[in-house]
């Protein structure tokens, strides 16, 4: 099938920014730092020109982000004058409401979902804005654009309301809460393609860099942090390196590249056969890890 063109994504992706805002009391737009949330802001921005961005941004800090990402999201915020509400899985664990994992695969990413789930009812907000696209896992293939989470936060894959044309329904029940998928349509390709049209700056942990790094499961792990478990049998190399996608430095991996500029990472996205989400090993810890974390929660 023929993909949609750039205008049209974007024009859809735009009119539902402005149901969220014409639907719902308090949305907000869940923030990481990363492409997919970055190019959700250029979006919001055209959908409420010449006004601010009338909801705020909100990051699920694991306290194991990329440096080179906060420093990106604190420089973005500030320049667009945009609330940031940032709420931290320290917090959580501090608290007794997780418990830090330990070992080898260790990783905060899956904490996230306490502490969103909290700040949402903190803040009671009811619409939740994220990027998730359907083609970067099976579970979130089978997401709707508005999909409705219970007073628990959870998710049921299989009692979703059906999406008719154009027509997104908002209606929702008191604890209730949406999460929102303008880019939901889109692809990897589609998003570099619209940074590069758009001119869109983006953390430099996106283009080719070179940096500490070491093998595991055939997979290039950073080494320049302690975060990242390391057995002393793990030999660290300096190698020419970018993320595809930006998450927990500990379950995030990096792929060998010479993409310094949007260009030469568009060709190369143009050419991979390799889904962006090989490199997330949270990912690989069943065959249904995305959707049971989205059941109980996770973005």
């Amino acid at each position: 099938m023929e993909r949609p063109n750039a205008n049209a994504l974007e024009h859809e992706a735009i009119y539902i920014m402005r149901e969220v805002a014409a639907q719902f009391e308090k949305p907000v737009l869940l923030f990481s730092g990363g492409k997919d949330s970055i190019t959700l802001v250029r979006l919001a921005q055209k959908a409420f020109w010449p006004a601010k961005i009338p909801f705020p941004l909100m990051h699920i800090d694991t306290g194991h982000n990329f440096p080179e990402t906060i420093e990106f999201r604190d420089r973005l915020v500030e320049e667009l004058g945009v609330e940031l509400i940032v709420r931290n899985v320290q917090d959580s664990i501090d608290e007794g409401k997780v418990v830090e994992e330990t070992g080898k695969y260790a990783s905060r990413n899956m904490l996230q979902t306490t502490t969103l789930l909290d700040a949402i009812e903190e803040f009671k907000f009811d619409a939740c804005i994220g990027g998730a696209r359907r083609d970067e896992e099976k579970a979130r293939a089978k997401e709707r654009i508005f999909s409705v989470r219970d007073d628990f936060g959870q998710w049921d894959e299989k009692n979703q309301r059906p999406e008719l044309f154009d027509m997104l329904n908002g209606e929702i029940e008191i604890g209730q809460n949406v999460r929102v998928f303008p880019i939901s349509n889109w692809t990897e390709l589609d998003v570099w393609s619209y940074i590069q049209k758009e001119n869109i700056e983006i953390p430099s942990i996106y283009f080719a860099h070179k940096r500490n790094t070491f093998l595991r499961d055939g997979l290039i792990w950073s080494a320049e942090d302690d975060v990242v478990f390391r057995a002393d049998d793990e030999q660290v190399e300096e190698r020419m390196v970018r993320f595809r996608t930006v998450g927990d430095m500990s379950c995030t991996a990096a792929v060998e590249s010479h993409a310094d500029t949007i260009d030469k990472v568009v060709a190369e996205i143009r050419d991979s056969r390799i889904s962006e989400r090989g490199a997330r090993i949270d990912d690989k810890r069943s065959e249904a890890a995305m959707e049971k974390r989205k059941q109980q929660g996770y973005f």
